[in-house]
């Protein structure tokens, strides 16, 4: 099949939204569940984008206020269309009717809980479509456990049927193509065969598979285009929520490799949609990374680190047991250390963190030592302060620092001193009461209680 040039050929793609999370046993609508720090709508109005669509119309129930928001905040100018009727999917893609009557050249019909359709297949299907001026096109996928999907029946290359599992003969039962659901439809078309898709069955519904009967009775030419499986799974509950981030993982973690970074033991490495680990980077097993995370090239992250929304620059060490919280941005060559938390803040090259501390609202110079122990108290219960340390600055162990403080570049702080003035570059501060001795007092104290 020659490639379709789509330059001149407008798109638009119908995402069919309106599901309940009925059998997910969520309040949430089914398709904000999320899959790699993203919900499933997005990752669906993501790759009609990456396919080039030129306008996407959301179905959604009533009241459906949060999938509305979350379209917008994907797709600024997607459309919205509301299927105030359960009575089927030709009846949720007519909801579309407006949009349709425009004119488009293609009519991608595609679902909000169906998260893993790359960009490329969206294609295929518009390229079917084209050639041989089909009137449809429908997206199928081959399977070794076809029981209970309808079956594509094909003649010649030529779709002539989808045959329900139920309704199969014992032939068709044997074929391994099966509908996925997806659909493409001739725009000039369109509204033209789903006014002509009746009801006529025992739950009185407007299937869509339907249409590819109706086009057939009309004459007109009807073909397949075939995806990979694990592209076109459906997410109907939590198990098949699970199994599709398990499917989106492992391209995730197959594509940061091919890009230079080492994962040691990829499957216990959860990945975001939008990491990027630059080259050479090298991730230790068990480690989360949440979205807006970027590494730099040559870091470490070790063992059972968390982050999200970070920022890391090159040769950086992070962990193990580390957690970067948004607003986290690191330099290079900086260390960050075992139960180390780092929130909304900066820390300059060649810094350490090392052990057990907490920096929260602070900026902390380059080559500054952070003792063990240390924290920047920022919340009064009200409001977050900011704390400023400057470069090659020595805080030591178990130091507090009450914001809002400054600490000069170069002072030192005392090992247990709690901070709450101001520390001019190369002083030293310390905030602790002078040691008090006792002579024999443990000796005493020994023999009173083992009488």
């Amino acid at each position: 099949m020659p490639p379709v040039d789509f330059r001149d050929r407008k798109c638009l793609a119908i995402v069919l939204a309106a599901g309940e999370s009925s059998r997910m046993r969520s309040a949430r609508p089914k398709v904000l569940h999320n899959l790699a720090g993203r919900s499933m709508l997005a990752h669906v109005l993501t790759s009609l984008k990456d396919a080039g669509t030129d306008q996407i119309v959301v179905v959604v129930g009533p009241q459906h206020d949060a999938a509305v928001a979350e379209a917008k905040a994907v797709i600024c100018d997607a459309e919205i269309a509301i299927q105030s009727e359960r009575l089927g999917t030709a009846h949720a893609v007519l909801a579309a009717r407006k949009a349709i009557a425009r004119g488009y050249d293609d009519l991608l019909v595609v679902f909000g809980d169906t998260p893993l359709v790359r960009p490329e297949t969206f294609t295929k299907m518009r390229e079917a479509l084209a050639a041989g001026e089909n009137a449809v096109a429908v997206l199928g996928f081959e399977t070794k456990q076809p029981a209970g999907y309808g079956r594509l029946i094909l003649e010649n290359g030529v779709l002539t049927a989808i045959r329900e599992d139920r309704d199969a003969a014992e032939a068709e039962r044997n074929i391994g193509i099966c509908n996925a659901g997806l659909m493409a439809l001739d725009g000039s078309r369109a509204l033209m065969l789903l006014e002509a898709i009746g009801n006529a069955n025992n739950q009185r519904e407007f299937y869509l598979t339907d249409i590819v009967a109706v086009a057939r009775s009309r004459g007109l030419n009807v073909a397949a285009a075939i995806a990979a499986e694990d592209e076109v799974l459906g997410v109907n509950d939590r198990a098949q929520l699970a199994a599709a981030e398990a499917i989106l993982q492992k391209r995730l973690r197959a594509k940061v490799m091919r890009e230079g970074a080492t994962l040691i033991d990829p499957s216990s490495v959860t990945l975001s949609f939008d990491t990027v680990l630059g080259r050479d980077v090298i991730v230790e097993p068990h480690v989360v990374f949440g979205p807006g995370v970027k590494i730099g090239s040559g870091s470490l992250v070790r063992s059972f680190s968390h982050l999200e929304g970070a920022a890391v620059g090159e040769n950086t060490v992070i962990g193990p047991f580390a957690r970067l919280r948004p607003g986290a941005a690191l330099s290079q060559d900086v260390h960050i250390g075992n139960f180390v938390e780092i929130k909304a803040s900066e820390v300059g090259a060649g810094a350490k963190i090392n052990h057990l501390s907490y920096i929260g609202n602070a900026s902390v110079g380059a080559k500054t030592n952070i003792g063990a122990g240390t924290i920047t108290c920022n919340y009064n219960g009200f409001a977050k302060f900011s704390t400023m340390i400057g470069a090659h600055a020595f805080i030591g162990s178990h130091s507090t620092l009450i914001a809002p403080v400054a600490v000069g570049d170069g002072a030192y702080v005392g090992a247990g001193t709690v901070v709450t003035k101001d520390i001019p570059p190369d002083a030293l501060a310390l905030g602790r009461r002078d040691q008090i001795e006792k002579p024999g007092w443990a000796k005493a104290f020994r023999e009173k209680n083992r009488k």
